[in-house]
C-alpha cells in the first residue's frame, strides 16, 4: 500500500520517519534556535512557555505533553503551567514572560495585522534586538514541530 493510500485510508505517516532527512533539518533548526535563545540570554523556562503556548493554541497533543514535561524539569510551577492558556488574566507571568508569550502568539497567527504589531512593540519595550529575535525564532520553530506531530497524528502514550 503506498503512503497516500495508506493517508486516504484515515492512518498518517509519521512525516519524520517518512521524510527523515527533512525532519532532520527541523532538528538542526530547533538546535540552532535553542543556542540562538540561550546565547539571547532567554532561561529555559522562558522558552518552555512559548513552546507550551503556541502548542496549546495550534492543539498538539505531542508537544505538549514534551515540552510540559521540559518545563516542569526546567523548573516550571504546575500552578503556571495550569494557568497559561488565560496569562492575560493572571499576575503570575513577568513583564518579560507576557511580552515573549504575546509574541509567541502573534507569530503563531500571522495574519491578525494589529495584534502582530502590538505584540510587537509591546514585546521591544522588554526585550532586546536578540531576545526579540529568539522569541520569535523559538515560535516559529515549535510551529513547525506542531504541524509535523498534528498531521502525522503522533500518540501521546502512558509512560
Amino acid at each position: 500500500m503506498s503512503d497516500v493510500t495508506q493517508a486516504r485510508g484515515g492512518r498518517r505517516i509519521y512525516l519524520d520517519k517518512q521524510s527523515p532527512a527533512a525532519y532532520q533539518a527541523l532538528v538542526r533548526t530547533a538546535d540552532a534556535v535553542r543556542a540562538t535563545a540561550a546565547e539571547a540570554g532567554l532561561d529555559r523556562v522562558l522558552v518552555e512557555l512559548v513552546n507550551l503556548r503556541v502548542s496549546q493554541i495550534n492543539g498538539c497533543a505531542s508537544c505538549l505533553d514534551v515540552h510540559t514535561r521540559a518545563a516542569l524539569r526546567a523548573g516550571e510551577a504546575t500552578r503556571r503551567l495550569g494557568v497559561l492558556p488565560a496569562w492575560r488574566d493572571t499576575e503570575l507571568f513577568t513583564p518579560r514572560e507576557r511580552a515573549a508569550l504575546a509574541l509567541a502568539e502573534a507569530t503563531t497567527h500571522p495574519a491578525d495585522a494589529r495584534a502582530q504589531e502590538r505584540a510587537y512593540d509591546d514585546a521591544r519595550e522588554v526585550l532586546d534586538e536578540d531576545e526579540l529575535s529568539a522569541v520569535i525564532w523559538v515560535a516559529i520553530t515549535i510551529n513547525a514541530f506542531n504541524r509535523v506531530s498534528i498531521l502525522s497524528k503522533h500518540p501521546v502514550r502512558e509512560a
